[in-house]
């Protein structure tokens, strides 16, 4: 059984917070804005699907990891919500429209069948295993002198996501099994979120102009630097009797469990320090 805890953190995001929070990469702040606009659509979309998912399965030990994964889950589509209110109120209220959008998305696929449902929740999942590893191991570069306050919340929610990286395919596993479907969902869950993430990147270097030729590289870059961290754990993820526990935690994810189980608060990192230390200010 994981140690799945639920945290709840008081972040605050005051109108001080820049949308492009890391001045030297706005393409990065622009792709992270927008996965964090899908979060409030996407993460409550997978909490009724395990919900559902959990009414078939017995097992009580996968049962209460189920609970603790909706806790969690919870948790972060509520901080991302406030964070991408402070975003729209900064003049993306452009930002609405892809917010429709996903809503009316997640309420279609909601219809689906509960294997469908689950193999892309579980697919989601797993590409967070990749996430995780790109956003931790590459920190240096993502998150050095960014705004300390959105830094510490998406990673934080990383932290999180690597936690229960599992729950979602032992769900699936238990609940409504097939692999080729669970394929399927792999990769329309990941690609689906990608895609209305870089879209919302777009629309929003569109409305400050900063969509040119150069602007188009740097995201491109971002993207397939993303896709190359994620290939091996990808490639992995789809052999037959795989399981993600298979895949180890990077160390600064133990770190800061172990840093927050020690203090709790506020989980604000130095991203002054050359190399953003799991420990909090």
């Amino acid at each position: 059984m994981h140690n799945i805890r639920t945290r709840k953190i008081p972040f605050e995001f005051p109108q001080d917070i820049e949308p492009y929070w890391k001045p030297d990469m706005p393409e990065w702040c622009a792709l992270l804005n927008g996965i964090s606009l899908t979060m409030p659509y996407l993460e409550p979309f997978l909490i009724r699907s395990i919900r559902d998912a959990a009414q078939q399965i017995e097992e009580v030990e996968l049962k209460d990891e189920i609970r603790s994964f909706i806790e969690q889950e919870a948790q972060h589509f509520s901080q991302h919500r406030k964070f991408n209110e402070l975003i729209k109120s900064k003049g993306y209220a452009v930002l609405a429209e892809l917010e429709e959008e996903m809503e009316v998305y997640y309420q279609k696929l909601d219809g689906s069948s509960l294997q469908k449902r689950m193999a892309y929740t579980s697919g989601f999942e797993t590409m967070t295993i990749g996430l995780t590893r790109f956003l931790v191991n590459r920190r240096r570069w993502l998150f050095k002198d960014a705004d300390p306050r959105v830094a510490s919340m998406m990673l934080w929610h990383i932290v999180e996501e690597a936690e229960h990286k599992s729950v979602a395919i032992d769900a699936y596993r238990a609940a409504c099994p097939g692999y080729l479907a669970w394929v399927y969902g792999l990769f329309h869950g990941a690609f689906h979120v990608l895609f209305m993430a870089i879209r919302g990147a777009v629309m929003m270097l569109a409305e400050d102009g900063r969509f040119k030729l150069v602007n188009k590289l740097r995201l491109a870059g971002l993207v397939v630097s993303f896709l190359m961290t994620w290939a091996p754990v990808l490639i992995r993820s789809l052999l037959p009797g795989h399981h993600p526990d298979h895949i180890e935690d990077p160390l600064w994810v133990q770190q800061w469990i172990r840093e927050y189980d020690a203090k709790e608060g506020v989980p604000l990192l130095d991203t002054s320090h050359d190399d953003i230390p799991a420990s909090f200010t």
